[in-house]
């Protein structure tokens, strides 16, 4: 039986033969939809407020200052005035189409953040391919874009919606790609188990640093992960100095704060996952320290056939701290770096987005895949021999 089962068990004893197990299955999936909810918003909320100061202090200026200290508050009276905006629907709209489109594009991306682990005893759920889980997922997202720009009937939204369902097709192979690279030497898709297998850090035990091909796949990885989350330079679908907005012209008020939402927490993503694949997961000296100093161990569940006996080691919770901590802080270096580049490169052309694509990115992410794949092989035969 699995740690959550047992601990469910656990509880389920503790509670009584009152609470059934379906309630309490259902129970802990409302609470784990409103963690990550409430997750989402605080990742969209930092992320608005951290792009104002990065690029002020690119463009030598300061950034929002006024609203609470050094503009912290600006995000939430962002936050309250779209929740007050009149929200409209255009006349000759599809109303339906147009009503679910943001919803299933928030939907897709609470889905995926299921998958996130949050430290490495504390998790919405422990997928074995949760990898996969993500990146398919987070695809969904493209649905819910092309909804939103068919459903809007304009000709800006549409060609927004068609610029995002050309360029997912063209970078999801590359970005597929270049993470089977990491996926071999992990052996698994587990984002938890892959974090783990980093854990030798003093050992340089980072996937960066296990195989030659690493390097060029992350550079792949992030290019190929910039054009799936729609930021610059392969901001095509929106292209405000083209389109108005692209595929999200005709919406306003709440609705429009999905699709903002999503696309933070899509960033949010892809940064960790760039960073359990390639950069150690939880794993830094600090984690390290703090897994030798008080466990790593954070629930420990009694043999007994009851499963009654589910105890916490409060000195774990330490360490579980500072590797969530660790994860959280490389995955908004991710998030620093997309900025970075949005207030640093022009926007390309949609036919030098296809060129890259097709014709580089994703023959470079084959090359990667198959050099990884015979420096493997021989490094094993090597072992063995």
């Amino acid at each position: 039986m699995s740690g959550t089962s047992a601990f469910l068990e656990g509880l389920k004893a503790g509670l009584g033969e009152f609470v059934p197990m379906w309630a309490l299955w259902l129970g802990s999936a409302l609470i784990s939809v409103a963690i990550a909810l409430g997750l989402i918003s605080l990742i969209a909320m930092f992320s608005v407020w951290l792009e104002r100061k990065v690029a002020g202090h690119i463009q030598c200026r300061y950034g929002p200052m006024y609203v609470g200290w050094h503009g912290w508050l600006q995000s939430i009276a962002d936050g309250v005035k779209l929740l007050l905006k009149e929200d409209l629907i255009p006349r000759d709209a599809d109303r339906v189409l147009f009503m679910l489109a943001p919803a299933l594009v928030l939907a897709a991306i609470v889905g995926a953040m299921a998958a996130y682990p949050l430290a490495p005893g504390i998790l919405f759920a422990d997928i074995d391919l949760g990898l996969f889980f993500i990146i398919a997922m987070s695809s969904m997202t493209t649905i819910g874009v092309v909804m939103a720009g068919w459903a809007s009937n304009s000709k800006w939204t549409i060609y927004g919606s068609m610029r995002e369902a050309a360029q997912v097709v063209a970078y999801e192979i590359p970005l597929g790609v270049s993470l089977l690279v990491p996926v071999m030497v992990a052996g698994t898709l587990n984002l938890r188990e892959a974090s783990a297998a980093q854990a030798d850090f003093f050992g340089m035990g980072w996937f960066m640093f296990k195989n030659p091909f690493m390097l060029p796949a992350f550079l792949l990885f992030l290019v190929a992960a910039l054009a799936e989350t729609k930021r610059a330079p392969f901001d095509l679908p929106e292209a405000e100095s083209e389109l108005v907005a692209g595929f999200m012209t005709e919406y306003s008020g709440i609705r429009w704060s999905f699709f903002f939402m999503e696309e933070y927490a899509a960033m949010f993503l892809m940064s960790a996952i760039g960073a359990v694949f390639f950069l150690g997961g939880f794993e830094s000296p600090l984690t390290h320290l703090a897994g030798q100093l008080f466990g790593r161990d954070l629930v420990v569940v009694g043999a007994g056939p009851e499963f009654a006996f589910t105890a916490i080691n409060w000195g774990a919770l330490v360490y579980q701290l500072v590797a969530g901590g660790t994860l959280l802080v490389k995955s908004f270096l991710g998030i620093f770096l997309m900025m970075w580049l949005r207030w640093t490169l022009p926007r390309i052309r949609i036919d030098q987005v296809m060129t890259m694509g097709y014709k580089y990115l994703t023959p470079l992410a084959l090359v990667c895949v198959l050099g990884a794949a015979l420096w493997e092989a021989g490094w094993q035969a090597l072992v063995r021999s």
